[in-house]
This record gives C-alpha cells, structure tokens and sequence, in this order.
C-alpha cells in the first residue's frame, strides 16, 4: 500500500520515497516515531504548471505512458437536446464568462469522491488564482434541470439553502456568516463590493451556486451521484475552458464510458453559443535539430519522439529530414510554444544525464558602472559622518506633494492603481521625505542627525517603452538646532571633489539662487554641472519640517547622479 503526498517547488516532477516514521525520526527524533506507521510515501514535487499531475488519476496516466498507454478523450452528444446554460447580459460586470460539461454514469469510490473535490480545491488555489479568475461548481445532475441560466442580481434577491446549512439565507446575509468561516471568508472580497451578485438558476428556479462563494445544497454531490454537471463561472475565458477540460479528463474514466464527455451548449446575450469542453487536441511540427541544439544533446529524431511521447506528447518522426510531428492534449495546456515541447524532451531525457560541456562563448562580467559609482560614493560619505538610510521606493502621494509644499498634479509620479494602504499610493519622486520620515522616527537620537540615502526614485518619461525610467539620485540631510546649510554645502564640495568636478562655471559645477515651495525662500539654490541643472540644496521651509512632524531647522541637498558616469 502506498500514498502520495504532494508538492509544487520544482521545474519537472520528482519523487522522493519515505514513510511517517521517517518523517518523525527525522524531525523528532527516534523516540517520538516509535509506533508509528511505516507505509511507503512517495513525496512528489508537482510543477506549478503541470495542472494533470495535482492529482492521483493524473499522476497514474502520466506513468501509464511508461507501458504505452495512451488515452484519447473524446466528446459526446447531450442526452438531452435542451440541454443548455444561458447567458444573461447582467453578469458581465461580475464575471462575464462561463462554461460547463457534464460527467454521465460516473462511479464513484469513497477515494474517487475525496481526489475529486481535491482537485477542485487545487486548481482553486493554483490557475483559478483563489477563484478570482476561474470558481469550479459541481453539481448532482439528477436533481436539477436544465436549462440553467447563469444571471446576477442584488444580494437581497438571492436565497438558497447553501452547502451544508440548514436553512435558507439571502446572499447579504451568507456574506455576514461567512465573515467568520476560516476557509470560504478569503473569497468574499471577490463580489462584496460589486452591486450585483453572480448566481446560477435550473429550470425551476433552483439555485445551482453563487459563485465564487458557495453552492446551493440542493445540489451537492455524494458517493451516490451518477451524473455530475459541472460550471465554471470566471473572469478569464482561457483559464476557464483549462479549468474544465482538466477536471473532465482526470475524471471521465470513471465514467461508464471511459474518457468521454458529455457536451453542454452556452448560450451567450448577444445569441453566440458555444459547445463546450472544448478538449481540442492541436498538432505542432519541429525539427529534432532544434531539440538537440537547444538541450545540448545528440539524438535521432525517433529517439525524441519516443521522449516527448514519455511526457503525454504523442509524436513520430514525418520522414521529411528530421521533421517531428508533436500532438498536444488537452491535459498539456502549458505547452505554448516549440521551446515547451523542447523542455520537455530535455526533462524526458534527463538533466542530470545531459553531458556538461564548456560554453563556447567566453564573456567577462563588469561591474555596472552605475552601480560602481553608487557603491563608491557611499563609502565616502559615510566616511564624511553621514549615516546611510534605506527607505521604501513607494510612498503616500502627500508625502512627495502636499508635505512638500507641492501639488501632486504637479509631479511626474507613478502611481499603483490599486494600493493596498494610503502609505504606499506612488513611487517616489524623490529621496527627501523618505529622510525626512527617518528623522522623525528617530528624534530621541542625539544631535546632530547627519543621513544621506542613494537609491532610484521613478519619474514617468513618454519616451520609454514602460512610459516610466528609474533616476539614480543622491540625497542627505541635516538636523540640528541650527540649519547648519554650511554643513550641506560643504558635503556638496566633498562630493564633487570625489566625481573630480571643479568649482567653476563652464565645465566645473557651481549654484545659483532658485526658488522652490519646500526651502526657505532665499536660502535655495540649483546645483550645475557643466552647464546642466543636476540638483538642489537649501534650508527647509518651516511648514514643511512642520508637517513631517519635526521640530527643529534642516537643510538638504539632492542630485542626480546620473550626468557623472
């Protein structure tokens, strides 16, 4: 007797033989495993992107390839011609899509039943992205009928009796109760905030589902189920047209007829239907030179294609030169390109058994310079009495606006389209207030406090492809019970000493006066280098030491450091 115990860590599947007492004695200690059992476990580390590998139907026919055991899944007409989910228009704000099958004369076991809605709650937390993309319902064909009709409304005029309760709620009232369920309380986000909540109605009115929250009761599934109709309601129709074709074929061979699958027709608003699982099988061609090339091996292209036909990729050799003719199932969904099927021939055959050899290409990796200069600067400085800071890269819009004397329309900020807190709204424009917050966090410390900081900040440019860049800057400050704006010109000397930029206009550098809403006005001046305004210095202005809650006078200098690779 053996179990499986899975993983998703790896780049190929991997099995490593143990057992329960193995596992105790290693981490306990021999003591506490004695008693324990000593059935054989097999851990295996299932790639995130192998979907067919989450489960033990999976997992078994990617094995039974080893003995030239191939299945081939096919659809099969409904029994019942009606038979059909309708699409109404009002689910497109929620989730616009949906598709469903259904799984006829199915047997199911007490170890089929529990693989089954394993796999459910794996693909959940994995493609369908914790049902914020894809949310499966599996319903008992045989107490509901079609057709179904997939439609939203307000919370207060959906009522069902949900999976496992005993009476019946309003949608309001389910997202109040299960505010507090330890499992079902991470999806409510999903559709709290939407005025209208996605449901599923059979014929007579019955509620299938709410989806992605819960199913109705009346529905439910049990080892008794001889039929099961499946729906998957989403946001992305490529991921539920995956999610459905891989809990079809994991489990259509406990069907009454194998690996066939009963089709259903959707019926979309606009009168465009379609015949879903799609379960399409595609052909790709590519030449066993480029596999050999790119993995790094010499093989015969029969050779290859008995590989590839190791990892579920039918394929055979077309007798046009090296010409391999690779069939894709539908289990294979993370095959996308020729460099897919590549890898996996180079995982059929083995990393480890693939011949190491001396690139024949030698390059020499350089520092790069921006990076060189920045860590060269920051050991001077340091060694001038300067303590180096480390501040977030994201800020709230108030911090490099308003406490700055500055409108945010104003600044070239990037900002994040749904910030998670009001501290973390923009990329900064700017090193200061993150010193100047640093301080603040820090007033108990004795005086003077001396701090510099070179880091990007992000300022948004048409001309980039990103429509952003990252500015190297350099930034410090000091805070002390005078401004101390000698102190800051006279790190502005050293550092320009140390770029070997002369004091002179022209080709040195040099200041002059400029006004600026956050220092003090006639104690601001612009930094040029060659001719190019590269910075600031001056005295802060009082409100804005004010608003970041600081007490005593500061000046401060910031530069790109940029010009000067």
């Amino acid at each position: 007797m053996m179990h499986c115990i899975y993983c998703r860590d790896s780049s190929s599947p991997s099995a490593l033989q143990t057992s329960e007492k193995e596992i105790i004695s290693r981490e306990q200690g021999d003591t506490k495993a004695s008693g324990a059992s000593d059935v054989i476990l097999y851990k295996i580390d299932v790639p995130a992107n192998r979907y067919d590998l989450l489960c033990l139907e999976g997992l078994v026919r990617g094995l039974q390839v080893f003995k030239n055991k191939c299945n081939r899944y096919q659809c099969d007409l409904p029994v019942d011609p009606m038979f059909a989910a309708l699409h109404s228009p009002q689910t497109e704000a929620v989730r616009p899509h949906a598709v469903a099958a259904v799984l006829r004369n199915i047997t199911f076991t007490q170890e089929r039943y529990d693989s089954f809605i394993e796999l459910q709650e794996k693909l959940h937390q994995n493609i369908c992205r914790k049902r914020s993309l894809v949310a499966i319902g599996t319903h008992d064909l045989d107490t509901i009928s079609g057709p179904f009709t997939y439609t939203a409304k307000r919370p207060g005029d959906i009522s069902f009796k949900p999976l496992n309760q005993t009476k019946e709620y309003t949608a309001t009232q389910l997202m109040s109760l299960y505010k507090t369920d330890s499992h079902l309380r991470h999806y409510l986000h999903i559709i709290e905030d939407k005025p209208l909540y996605p449901v599923i109605y059979d014929s007579n009115g019955v509620v299938l589902s709410m989806p992605p929250i819960i199913n109705g009761d009346h529905s439910k599934i049990s080892l008794k189920t001889k039929n099961v109709f499946i729906e998957c309601t989403a946001t992305d129709q490529t991921k539920a047209k995956t999610v459905l074709d891989m809990m079809v074929t994991m489990f259509s061979e406990y069907c009454a007829q194998p690996f066939t699958v009963e089709e259903a027709e959707v019926v979309y608003p606009d009168g465009k239907t379609c015949i879903y699982p799609e379960l399409a099988y595609r052909k790709e061609k590519l030449s066993g030179k480029f596999i050999n090339q790119k993995v790094g091996i010499n093989e015969s292209t029969e050779k290859i294609a008995h590989l590839l036909t190791r990892m579920c990729l039918l394929s055979q050799a077309t007798g046009a030169g090296d010409e391999i003719e690779v069939e894709i199932p539908p289990t294979r969904s993370d095959i996308i390109h020729a460099c897919d099927i590549m890898e996996d021939a180079a995982i059929a055959y083995g990393f480890n058994n693939i011949t190491r050899t001396t690139p024949r290409t030698y390059t020499v990796a350089n520092q790069f310079p921006l990076n060189k200069l920045t860590e060269l600067l920051r050991q001077d400085l340091a060694a001038a009495g300067f303590t180096e800071a480390l501040n977030f890269a994201l800020c709230s819009q108030e911090d490099i606006a308003e406490k700055l004397g500055k409108k945010i329309s104003e600044m070239r900020a990037v900002h994040i389209s749904n910030p998670k807190t009001a501290e973390f709204q923009v990329a900064r424009t700017t090193l200061l207030p993150g010193l100047l917050k640093t301080i603040a966090a820090n007033r108990k410390m004795p005086l003077p406090l001396k701090l510099f900081e070179i880091s990007d900040v992000v300022l948004k440019d048409e001309t980039k492809d990103v429509g952003a860049r990252n500015s190297r800057r350099f930034c410090a400050v000091y805070y002390n019970k005078s401004p101390g704006f000698e102190v800051i010109h006279g790190l502005l000397d050293r550092t320009m000493q140390l770029l070997e930029v002369k004091p002179a206009r022209g080709e040195g550098y040099h200041i002059q006066t400029a006004d600026d809403s956050t220092f003090f006005p006639g104690r601001c001046a612009d930094i040029f280098v060659r001719g190019k305004n590269v910075g600031r210095l001056g005295v802060l202005h009082p409100d804005v030491i004010n608003r970041f809650e600081l007490t005593m006078p500061c000046s401060a200098l910031e530069m790109d450091i940029e010009p000067f690779l």
